[in-house]
Parts: C-alpha cells; sequence; structure tokens
C-alpha cells in the first residue's frame, strides 16, 4: 500500500482504488491501494475526512494494510475521489511538530527528558522527567517561538540501521523491526517518529503554552500550536479588551482595576455584614415579642421565602440562646422547602428531633437532628402552613 502522507503530507484530495471491503459490527472497513489518510501514530491523531461523499470514521493500520472506516458501503470501487479533513490534519501536524519543537528546546536548555505526549483535538500535552519553574517555562516557550521565526527545514529521514548507530537522536529507538523514520528539525532536533508534520516550523506560527503543572515526580504542560494558539491569541485579546471597557482603563491598568474592585467589594461585604447583625437584632427582639406564648414557653412560628439558610440558622441560635424559646422555621423555594426546629436548652421535656421527623413527612422530606436542633427538607412546598401548623400543636400539646 502507498502512503502518500509520507510522500505530500499537504496532499488534500486523491484518487485511489478499493481493493478490500471488510464489514464489521455494522461498519465497513475499506483498504485502499493508496492513501493519504493517516492512521495515526507517535501520538498524533488519525485523519478523517471523505469516500465518495461517505465520511470516514475512523483510520487504522493492521498487518500493514490501513483500513477506513466508512458508515455506508461504497458503491464504486475505480477511481475513488478521497478528500481529506484538512482542519483536522493540519491541526494534527502543527500540534506534534510543536511538541518536537517544545520537546527539542526544553532538552537543549535544562537537559530534562520528555516522557509522554498526548495530541488532543482541542489541546495537547507534554510530560517530562522533572519539575519545571515559571521562569524556564517562559524560557522555553520563547526559545521555541524563536525556532518558528528561523523557518528551519523539516526533513524526514528513513536511515538503515548502520546509519542509526551514528546518528545522535534525542531519544532512544524504539524496539521494532520494521523501518524507522527520523524526524530532523534543522539543527535543532532529531528524533524517530512515525507522524506527519509539516515541511517548515514557520507553518507553527506560533506556540503558546496555556499551563504547566506538577505531574508525578516531574512536570505536565499544556500547549497550542498554528490555528489553534493563533485563535487563542485573539480571544484573549477580545477578553483582555473587554475588561478594560468595563473598568475604562489600559491593559496595563486593569489588574489596579481588578484589585480596587475586589477591596471595595470586601467592604461593602463587611458593611453588609454589619447591617445583617443589626437588622437581625431587630427580627430577634419582635419575634419574641410577637410570640405565641404558653405561661412562660414562647413559641416562633414563620416562614421566610427565599432566605438564605444560614441566615435563618443564625437567627435561630441567636434566639434559642434565651430561656423558654421555641422555633419551628421553614424555608419556602422554588425547589424545595427547609424545616429549622430549635428550641432553647432548659426546656428538656421536648424532642426537636422526633417532631421535625413526625412533621416533615407531610412535605415529602427526610430530616433529623438532636434533642435541641433539627433540620430537614422536602419536596412539597406547597404544605408548609399544614406541616408548621403540626408541629405546633404537637410543642403546644406537650406544656397543656
Amino acid at each position: 500500500m502507498e502512503k502518500l502522507f509520507y510522500q505530500n503530507q499537504y496532499l488534500k484530495t486523491f484518487t485511489a482504488e478499493i481493493e478490500k471491503i471488510e464489514e464489521l459490527h455494522g461498519k465497513f472497513h475499506v483498504v485502499l491501494d493508496k492513501t493519504a489518510f493517516f492512521p495515526g501514530g507517535g501520538g498524533q491523531y488519525c485523519d478523517l475526512g471523505k469516500i465518495e461523499e461517505i465520511e470516514v470514521l475512523d483510520v487504522y493500520e493492521k498487518d500493514k494494510l490501513i483500513y477506513h472506516v466508512l458508515e455506508k458501503k461504497p458503491i464504486k470501487i475505480h477511481k475513488v475521489k478521497c478528500s481529506l479533513d484538512w482542519k483536522r490534519r493540519s491541526n494534527g501536524m502543527n500540534q506534534h511538530l510543536a511538541q518536537h519543537v517544545l520537546s527539542a528546546c526544553i532538552f537543549k536548555l535544562f537537559n530534562i527528558n520528555t516522557i509522554a505526549v498526548h495530541h488532543g483535538s482541542e489541546i495537547s500535552t507534554i510530560d517530562f522527567n522533572a519539575r519545571l519553574t515559571e521562569e524556564q517555562i517562559k524560557e522555553c516557550e520563547e526559545f521555541a517561538n524563536n525556532v518558528i521565526s528561523e523557518a528551519l527545514k523539516v526533513e524526514f529521514l528513513t536511515p538503515t540501521k548502520r546509519e542509526l548507530k551514528n546518528i545522535n537522536l534525542r531519544r532512544k529507538l524504539p524496539n521494532t523491526n520494521e523501518e524507522i523514520r527520523v524526524v530532523k528539525i534543522g539543527d535543532l532536533d532529531m528524533v524517530a517518529c512515525c507522524g506527519v508534520h509539516p515541511s517548515s516550523t514557520l507553518d507553527l506560527r506560533l506556540i503558546k503554552i496555556k499551563k504547566y503543572e506538577k505531574h508525578k515526580q516531574g512536570t505536565r504542560i499544556e500547549f497550542l500550536a498554528g490555528e489553534k494558539a493563533v485563535q487563542d491569541s485573539f480571544l484573549k485579546d477580545e477578553f483582555t479588551s473587554s475588561i478594560c471597557k468595563y473598568l475604562n482603563c489600559n491593559e496595563y491598568e486593569a489588574i489596579n482595576g481588578i484589585k480596587n474592585l475586589s477591596n471595595n467589594l470586601k467592604e461593602t461585604n463587611e458593611e453588609n455584614k454589619k447591617l445583617r447583625i443589626e437588622l437581625s437584632r431587630y427580627e430577634i427582639k419582635d419575634m419574641i415579642e410577637n410570640a405565641y406564648k404558653i405561661g412562660d414557653i414562647k413559641i416562633i412560628k414563620s416562614i421566610y421565602t427565599n432566605q438564605n439558610i444560614k441566615y435563618v440558622n443564625n437567627l435561630v441560635s441567636k434566639l434559642t440562646e434565651f430561656e423558654n424559646i421555641i422555633t419551628l422555621i421553614a424555608i419556602h423555594s422554588n425547589e424545595k422547602a427547609n424545616l429549622i426546629f430549635s428550641c432553647s436548652k432548659n426546656l428538656n421535656t421536648l424532642n426537636m428531633g422526633e417532631i421535625l421527623k413526625d412533621a416533615i413527612s407531610l412535605i415529602d422530606g427526610k430530616g433529623g437532628g438532636s434533642q435541641t436542633l433539627a433540620q430537614g427538607a422536602g419536596k412539597n412546598n406547597s404544605n408548609l402552613d399544614g406541616t408548621l401548623d403540626y408541629a405546633f400543636n404537637k410543642v403546644k400539646n406537650n406544656f397543656l
């Protein structure tokens, strides 16, 4: 089988003969006499595209034959027209070559080896066998983009076993008896690789390291190259421009603008916190004054709508710091209802956990708690009045 992708990596369309069709699990695996569809390898994903307007779902190599997986069986077998998804191929080539460039730069600068790579359709990663600092990452990125501007020629060699012994490769040779393909990037790098690459580093246009992180005992970087990196740069410019317009400043003043907003927000939150504390004092006083009274026992029954649960819990906690207080509180929201039942510690004849378990069944809910505090939630928030009345009567009967 003729591998056109090694002869001309820029070939987008070609004509071929179908030599074999195998049906497996409802899909048709097609072998051509020649193909520009790369089956994947070296960490690079396979090509996709069309064979006579039939979508190519997958491409793989088995027993030295390249199979093209189709949804439909081709009707025509002679002089079939084939086309690659060029955006996918171009991205795959650029990410792969960019990985070689980054790996070579890290090795030349810091003598750190690459141990794993992954080329994704959206983003690619490289794992290194040592920890890298932020300064080293920046130095590598700058070096890599200088390599692009040098327009280094990318060559593809198939040396003999004897010639391989005299070639200084960055990584060890794979353990195989098959012909080994070597990719040479100017004087920068030489490594065994079966992938498909552009013919010049200039094709990469831009390499952008998106982030880096500790990974096992080493470092993993995420990067973009080619059109993906350019589009990412445009998005970042748009993002920066939007922030500057919002803050009414230039990009160099944006950080200070954000810091000022953050500080103002903190001050506002602190002021709101003080106001909520002050408001809760008045609310607590009002709730106690308007509570239902049985002798010196005060029962507070109330329903809140879309109120912050933390705020209500704080209210309940403050209320039951006083003696002889019982709170039967519900919080109504669009999705559910919350119940918070509590009593002062001196009221040892009550068990709020048991009262809540009985009452919460009326709103199809579950919950529980201790003798002095119980909480739960239910789905039926249309029956809160009845639920609190039920709990109120149980408490009331306890003291009659």
